[in-house]
Order: structure tokens, then C-alpha cells, then sequence
């Protein structure tokens, strides 16, 4: 098994102690998951989306938000945890988390001694991925409310205002979804964390130690996941509630605008010399009348409706 292994491994660690316990299992490879099934009788078939325990495994699903570059990507990790090996299922590309987790378990050796340790390890990498992209959450939030700050003082016609608004209103909107996933990784990463701790065998004290800082850790970060969260949800309406009353303006102005119609185009009939009731004694008289009464007609409506307040 330990040839198996190390020909399995050889390519993505550089050190013999990581090969010994932990196995990374590209999502395409399907004739390594193959082996891995046969040997060891690891499936993730069944543990997608799901905790799913067997006799020798058991299986921890955990979708994570990760920051790669300028932009944050999610990907899935399926975990199956075993006396002696750990399994993780991940994306065919070199998944970039993973390598604070070889980082610290090269500064802690003995992390990498056994299958737990290594799955601590993993675990504290995508935590600390998750606080990332929190962080980068939260300055595209302070930079959307400084947009829409500027966009609301900083233009005289507010057409323009309004187009800026709906332009950052739509990256607000795409940073709060992200701040909504990673809350859901958090929940993830806990349930995982004290599932680690349970399966842990007994006499490792420092081990679950350690996975009790963790779990206070990604605790954390989704408290400040929520925070964020709550911040976006305020600035998303702060943003709404704006719109609306700037739309509700220009509706205004137009309604307004539509009641001096009718007497105008009464107005430019009656300008004609060929209409007859000009030349009645009373037509002048007629002609004013019937103009007031069809600019009282809308204002009257519109007072009703309101969109005179």
C-alpha cells in the first residue's frame, strides 16, 4: 500500500510524511478513484452533498469560497476520513487553499502523522480562505456605498444618478451573494470540524485542542460573515429606497406635466379661425371654461392618488 501511495502522490507533495496519510483525488481521474475504490473501498458517489458514514470512512462534503486573484471561486471538497487515510476529492486544477494547509503542516510536523491531523489542517486552510474573501467582500462593499454615495450628490440630473445607482446596486448585489455562500461554507467547516473531533482517536489531546480553537475560529468568521451580510442587506435598501423615491419624482414631474395637455390642445383647436364656436357671443367664455375644467379634471386625480404630496 505504501508503494501505491507514493505513486499516486508523487506528483502534488514534495514530502515523503504527507504521502503516508493523505490522498488528493483529482475530480477527472477517474482511474485513480477507480483504485481507490478497489483498494480501499472509498466512494464518493454516495457523499456529494451529504455526511455519509461506512464501516472504514466517513465522508464530509464542504463547498468553499476561495479567492484567486481579483476574483473568488467555489469549489466542492468531498472528505473521506479513515483510521489511516485521508481522501479528499477536489478540482482538477491546482486547488490554491491547499497550500497554507502544506504550509503549516510543513511548520507542524506532526499535523502530517496521521490522517486527523492532516484533515485539521485542511480545514484550517479553508478557513482562513473564507476569512479572505470575507475581507475582500467587505472592501467591495465599502467601495459600492462610496459609489453610490458619489452617484447620489455628485450629479444635477438624476437619470444619470439613477443609471450609476442600478450599475453599483448590481455588484452590491453579486458581493452579497458571496457573503451569503460563505456563511453556508462556515456551517460546513463546523459541522466537519466536530465531526474530525468525535472521529479523533482517544490520547490525542493537543490534536483536539488545537480543533476546539478551530471551531472557535470558523465561528468567527461566520459571525463576521453575518455582519457583512447584514451590511449588505442595509446598503442594498438604503440603495432601493433611493431609487424609488427618484423614480417616484420623475413620475410625479410627468403627471403634473400631463395635466397641462388637454387645456393645451383645447387651447390650440380653439386657435384655429375655422372653429365655429368662436364666433358665437359666449365662445370665448366657453373655451376658457371648457380649458379650466380639463386641467381641474387631472389635478383632481392625481391630488386623489397622491402624487401631488
Amino acid at each position: 500500500m505504501t508503494t501505491f501511495l507514493s505513486a499516486v502522490t508523487a506528483d502534488h507533495f514534495d514530502t515523503e510524511v504527507l504521502q503516508q496519510h493523505w490522498i488528493p483525488l483529482a475530480a477527472d481521474d477517474a482511474d485513480t478513484a477507480a483504485v481507490l475504490r478497489e483498494r480501499l473501498g472509498i466512494d464518493f458517489t454516495a457523499a456529494r452533498d451529504q455526511v455519509w458514514e461506512t464501516d472504514n470512512f466517513l465522508y464530509l462534503p464542504v463547498v468553499a469560497d476561495y479567492q484567486r486573484g481579483e476574483a473568488v471561486e467555489r469549489a466542492t471538497i468531498v472528505f473521506a476520513l479513515g483510521g489511516e487515510f485521508l481522501v479528499t476529492l477536489q478540482p482538477s486544477e491546482h486547488f490554491v487553499p491547499f497550500d497554507k494547509a502544506v504550509a503549516k503542516m510543513r511548520r507542524n510536523p506532526e499535523l502530517a502523522g496521521s490522517a486527523h491531523g492532516v484533515m485539521y489542517a485542511l480545514l484550517w486552510a479553508l478557513n482562513e480562505a473564507s476569512e479572505r474573501v470575507l475581507h475582500h467582500a467587505g472592501a467591495a462593499l465599502e467601495a459600492t456605498h462610496a459609489e453610490i454615495e458619489r452617484a447620489i450628490s455628485g450629479h444635477n440630473r438624476s437619470d444619470l444618478a439613477i443609471t450609476d445607482v442600478r450599475g453599483t446596486l448590481a455588484r452590491m448585489n453579486a458581493t452579497e451573494r458571496i457573503v451569503a455562500r460563505t456563511r453556508l461554507t462556515q456551517l460546513q467547516l463546523a459541522r466537519a470540524a466536530r465531526h474530525l473531533r468525535a472521529d479523533g482517536p482517544s490520547g490525542r489531546g493537543e490534536l483536539n485542542d488545537a480543533i476546539g480553537v478551530l471551531l472557535a475560529d470558523i465561528d468567527g468568521v461566520g459571525q463576521q460573515a453575518s455582519i457583512e451580510y447584514d451590511k449588505a442587506r442595509y446598503q442594498q435598501q438604503s440603495a432601493l429606497a433611493w431609487l424609488d423615491a427618484q423614480q417616484n419624482e420623475i413620475v410625479k414631474r410627468f403627471a403634473v406635466a400631463a395635466v397641462f395637455l388637454p387645456p393645451a390642445l383645447i387651447a390650440t383647436c380653439y386657435g384655429v379661425d375655422l372653429i365655429a364656436e368662436l364666433s358665437w357671443q359666449t365662445g370665448l367664455l366657453l373655451t376658457t371654461l371648457l380649458t379650466l375644467v380639463a386641467a381641474l379634471i387631472p389635478l383632481a386625480y392625481l391630488n386623489r392618488k397622491g402624487l401631488l404630496r
